[in-house]
């Protein structure tokens, strides 16, 4: 073996052990609330993902749509079609406030969405919720962020993850949560005059 292999194994070797040695002390669990918000691209598609990973293990979980409901996503399809067993899904918003221009409807869908949520993380046989897109309802207000603040914080179960998502998310939420990531964007083809198409944006 050459030296350069040699101290790549030695370096490798000093990382593990400093790794082992600081997983040795994370043994805690519990349910999560997580927020994915930012102006980047993949907030949604990262909550998506977290679903399928409980699908894949079998735990109970649940979706719901607080602005894209009137879309026909693929991650509705795929859900709805095939997992129905072990996810539910509530496509409760009926699309971004510029399209329905009705402010009363709008506030009307996010607490309909709210009030499912709720019933949702109630059941502690479910074990990660998702509430896509809430963060835009919470921004125009159609919600109350201290309610949904103090919900989360007094009445979630202890092992049920929720994970929010949506740019603009509020400061409460960020202070409350356990988990937040931040989508930036480098690089968007909007900007370059391609639309959103399916299996990318939908």
């Amino acid at each position: 073996m050459s030296t350069e292999d040699d101290r790549h194994k030695a370096k490798m070797q000093k990382i593990k052990a400093a790794r082992d040695k600081m997983m040795e002390t994370r043994q805690g669990e519990k349910g999560l609330v997580i927020v994915h918000t930012g102006p980047g691209k993949g907030k949604s598609s990262s909550g998506f993902g977290m679903i399928l990973r409980c699908i894949a293990h079998g735990m109970p979980c649940a979706v719901v749509q607080f602005i894209k409901g009137a879309w026909d996503t693929g991650e509705r399809r795929l859900l709805t079609e095939n997992f129905s067993e072990l996810c539910q899904f509530y496509a409760m918003g009926e699309g971004f406030t510029w399209e329905t221009q009705d402010k009363a409807r709008d506030i009307a869908a996010a607490r309909a969405g709210w009030g499912k949520a709720k019933e949702l993380i109630r059941d502690e046989s479910i074990r990660m919720v998702l509430l896509d897109e809430i963060n835009i309802a919470l921004r125009y207000e159609y919600l109350d962020i201290d309610e949904v603040v103090a919900f989360l914080r007094d009445e979630k179960p202890p092992m049920t993850h929720v994970v929010l998502t949506g740019r603009n998310a509020k400061e409460p939420l960020i202070e409350l949560a356990d988990l937040v990531t931040e989508m930036a964007v480098v690089k968007h083809p909007f900007r370059a005059g391609i639309k959103a198409q399916a299996g990318v944006e939908f």
